[in-house]
């Protein structure tokens, strides 16, 4: 079995399918999803989003779409350093995508940024419409992880880029170990105490863990249909950048 086939839910006694569940998940958390964020990787997520982002800056690109855009800070960082016409952020849940709206209103971005209820695996866009695609701790949560890559690539236009931010699994010891413990012991404490969600932040190790990540991932892009797949490794392997060409 391949960790991608050994699918991992939110909440393991639910009968409802991953999607629905991480949907759910999202709309339980999205309150406090930015604090914990910042609190959890002691804001290093940040400094990987910036990074991820100017990896599109030599290309320009005009029309960007952020799928899984959650509270849209990967988007707006995309704003701020690729300063494009267009962005379109899609989300399942209801939840994340109402404090998005709440941050374009505050900045005063309507006309550049908007977001959407969207299945990541049934993008409602035409054939090669975008730039380049954008997904930031998204992919793991996709319900058929090859579908998902396959719909992104489709609404790439040719030569497009997709840029991925992704959680992965260190190699190394100590690190392996340190972070292990971090994320199967402190995540979940800190994000039921702060969230209330208790299964929420235990799913995270756990999906991560189950992520096909590195080369493997990278296989899966090209049964996508990516032609050529580059893989960043961020911050001892805890996180990867991987940058796909259509």
């Amino acid at each position: 079995m391949t960790k991608e086939s050994n699918i991992v839910k939110p909440y393991k006694k639910a009968e409802s399918g991953k999607k629905e569940q991480v949907a759910d998940m999202f709309n339980n958390i999205s309150k406090t999803y930015d604090v914990l964020n910042r609190t959890l990787s002691l804001r290093i997520d940040v400094i990987w989003r910036k990074k991820a982002i100017k990896t599109l800056q030599d290309s320009k690109p005009q029309f960007l779409l952020d799928v899984a855009t959650g509270t849209g800070d990967f988007a707006l960082q995309a704003i701020k350093t690729l300063k494009p016409q267009k962005v379109i952020g899609v989300d399942i849940s209801e939840g994340m995508l109402k404090v998005a709206k709440e941050k374009i209103k505050s900045q005063n971005l309507e006309d550049i940024f908007q977001v959407q209820w969207g299945d990541s695996e049934q993008l409602p866009f035409d054939d090669a419409r975008f730039d380049a695609v954008t997904v930031a701790f998204g992919v793991r949560n996709f319900e058929n992880l090859k579908n998902g890559l396959s719909e992104i690539q489709r609404v790439l236009k040719p030569e497009g880029k997709v840029i991925i931010l992704e959680f992965s699994n260190p190699k190394k010891f100590p690190i392996k170990q340190l972070y292990g413990f971090y994320s199967k012991t402190i995540i979940p404490t800190l994000g039921k105490l702060i969230s209330k969600d208790a299964r929420a932040y235990s799913y995270l190790p756990e999906s991560v863990e189950q992520f096909p990540d590195g080369e493997n991932f990278a296989e899966v892009m090209k049964e996508a249909g990516f032609s050529k797949t580059i893989i960043r490794p961020q911050t001892f392997g805890i996180c990867t950048i991987y940058e796909g060409y259509k």
